[in-house]
């Protein structure tokens, strides 16, 4: 009789991995099509990376988020997406190590402000990417605190899935 959990073996997690992978991939380049996801796009490939980090480890999840993010970086047409993976990405591998620790809520808020704030700042500054200059001057300065403050939510909404736990309704 053989037992229900298998232990996968080292060729079939990299196989999983570039399956995964190539579907991240298609997910990033679809970010061109809708505005919104530029966000949304980024945050499913980042549940395919818990799901890589759950059934193949640390170590290949590293390596995945890696793969994807350079391939991203070179193929995506939307470099903000692309940019938002590459800053953002790493969570699920790093997520574990927070849970742990005493103050894990200030420590997810810092993270993902000091990464959101570093990458639009090497978007716009490094990268010179105008339209987004233009884009938050536009929008003003309170319009891109509630941009910020929406980005939080949805971060902590990403949070929780990734955890697995579900919303009561009360």
């Amino acid at each position: 009789m053989q037992s229900k959990h298998r232990r996968t073996t080292p060729a079939a997690q990299v196989a999983l991995g570039g399956v995964l992978a190539a579907a991240a991939l298609v997910i990033l380049n679809m970010g061109t099509l809708i505005p919104v996801a530029t966000y949304v796009c980024p945050m499913l490939c980042i549940t395919l990376l818990e799901l890589v980090r759950r059934l193949c480890g640390s170590r290949m999840a590293w390596a995945w988020y890696g793969c994807v993010a350079i391939l991203s970086a070179l193929m995506a047409p939307d470099k903000e997406a692309a940019a938002v993976f590459i800053f953002l990405g790493y969570y699920p591998i790093v997520r574990p190590w927070i849970e742990g620790r005493r103050g894990k809520w200030l420590i997810k808020a810092l993270l993902f402000n000091g990464a959101t704030l570093l990458m639009y700042w090497v978007l716009m500054h490094l990268l010179g990417m105008e339209r987004i200059v233009q884009e938050f001057y536009d929008l003003g300065i309170a319009m891109t605190a509630l941009l910020l403050i929406l980005g939080n939510v949805t971060f902590f909404l990403l949070d929780i899935l990734l955890a697995g736990k579900r919303l009561r309704r009360r």
